[in-house]
């Protein structure tokens, strides 16, 4: 069984150090136990603070050539272990192999990105008539990243890249059901040149190792990714020390078909966003918005490519889809679809575990496709985070936009259309801080990449990703 250690000023931690707890990682596609991992405490995360302390002055007075050079060499390395951390991933997570190492081979090239665009921390100088002002970024100094399970690996490095380019340090907290492929991405940067200390992973739950994190006052910055109510625990807990916060929380992302739209590549594009990693994304479809003169056609191409997905465990080499993460996940996904139905929704495929032997252990949910749908259901109000596509007609392009901004979420929206002028006049609407175009996914390395409302606050990716880990500095010099 593949033993998961802690990572604390650049040692390994073995399980059975420390005060010895430990838990057990199970394979949700059969329930088979596949690793053993330390559990920390808040001593631990106490320790990994002071390391990262410790580590911080040496890190953040590395020339940003330098730091750039052990970033790519991270990426490389990354890169090496690829399969390895893919494997893991598959096993603690389910999701296929193949979207398991792109996941892996997508965090490598965040690392190569930003090790680019911390060269890029540009200052500014101004002249006035008797002083000079220059503008500096600075590194805020020791950062908490907590990250969730349903992308570990990917979601974390949009944390660690930006944080070490900036000059930061860190510690981590993977999701506690989800930890080794995250811990062993942590472990491969680590190797590739950084100081001990300057990368630190601790294991444990959030009300334990993540409230040490971010109540302790070592912390000056929190990344944090997950449920929106997570989110708000945060905002008040660093509110004592007026810290830095990045949140990227909950979303329940409208997609929405215009009559005018190419109705095979929408509903192409909608079952993909709908139904992989088992709906288990942030910018997930959530409800579909369809124009009323073309929902039937429309419909049924989404159920023809919702019935074309081939679900299984993640490891066999010819599935589209694995099981969901959890019985709490899928149990969700089961009482929000029995809601739809008991008002007044049609079923038109899925809403059943699969048939067979090869199921019977795992945590299976069939794609799941629904009509008549409205926003009496909570399948349209909140975030399912599960393989279900509600459909919903509208009558006019204003309807749909008041439609798809009836929600406190507003992490990303979806508009497939033809005509120029409506994609401008809708995109300028929909309020969420990305929006989708004929396209369904509003995550590009180089642009900001975060939520409007109760989606969250902050963004990652691009130079914003870069300048969430640094504080403006204003020196002005006499003349």
């Amino acid at each position: 069984m593949f033993q998961s250690q802690m990572l604390i000023d650049g040692r390994d931690l073995l399980p059975d150090e420390g005060r010895g707890r430990t838990a057990i990682i199970y394979n949700p596609a059969n329930q088979e136990a596949v690793a053993q991992v330390a559990v920390g405490t808040r001593q631990d995360a106490q320790l990994a603070l002071q390391a990262a302390r410790r580590a911080f002055p040496l890190w953040s007075g590395t020339s940003s050539q330098k730091r750039a050079e052990i970033l790519h060499e991270a990426a490389a390395r990354v890169r090496e272990r690829a399969e390895e951390i893919a494997r893991l991933l598959t096993l603690e997570q389910g999701k296929p192999l193949k979207f398991a190492r792109a996941e892996v081979l997508s965090s490598a090239d965040v690392l190569d990105y930003y090790a680019e665009e911390g060269k890029r921390n540009y200052g500014q100088w101004m002249a006035g008539p008797h002083s000079r002002s220059i503008v500096l970024r600075q590194p805020i100094g020791v950062a908490a990243l907590i990250t969730p399970w349903n992308y570990p690996v990917d979601l974390l490095a949009w944390k660690v890249a930006p944080c070490l380019a900036a000059g930061c340090t860190f510690v981590a907290k993977p999701p506690s059901k989800a930890p080794l492929a995250a811990t062993e991405f942590v472990r491969a940067v680590s190797q590739a040149g950084l100081p001990a200390g300057a990368a630190n992973v601790v294991h444990g739950p959030g009300g334990e190792v993540g409230a040490e994190l971010v109540d302790n006052p070592i912390s000056g910055k929190i990344a944090f990714t997950g449920e929106t109510a997570t989110g708000r625990s945060i905002m008040a807990a660093a509110a004592a020390h007026i810290k830095r916060v990045s949140l990227e929380l909950g979303g329940q992302s409208p997609f929405i078909v215009c009559a005018d739209a190419d109705i095979k590549a929408a509903a192409a594009s909608a079952a993909q966003r709908a139904f992989s990693n088992m709906g288990q994304i942030c910018i997930s479809v959530n409800r579909i918005y369809v124009a009323d003169e073309v929902a039937e056609a429309f419909t049924d191409e989404l159920v023809r490519a919702a019935q074309r997905l081939k679900i299984g465990n993640g490891l066999d080499s010819d599935v589209d889809l694995g099981p969901m993460f959890s019985r709490e996940q899928r149990d969700k996904t089961q009482e929000h679809v029995a809601d739809a139905l008991e008002r007044g929704a049609e079923l038109l495929c899925g809403g059943r575990e699969p048939e067979g032997e090869a199921y019977e252990r795992g945590y299976f949910f069939l794609p799941t496709v629904l009509c008549r749908a409205d926003h009496k259901m909570k399948v349209m109000r909140e975030e399912t985070f599960g393989p279900v596509a509600p459909v919903m007609k509208f009558r006019g392009l204003e309807e749909a936009l008041s439609l798809a901004n009836d929600s406190p979420y507003g992490l990303a929206a979806y508009l497939f259309t033809s005509e120029l002028k409506t994609a401008l006049r809708m995109a300028e609407g929909l309020e969420a801080g990305g929006i989708g175009v004929n396209v369904n996914n509003v995550v590009d390395l180089q642009a900001p990449f975060g939520g409007w409302k109760e989606s969250g606050l902050g963004r990652e990716l691009g130079r914003w990703g870069l300048e969430a880990y640094m504080e403006t500095k204003h020196i002005r010099l006499g003349m």
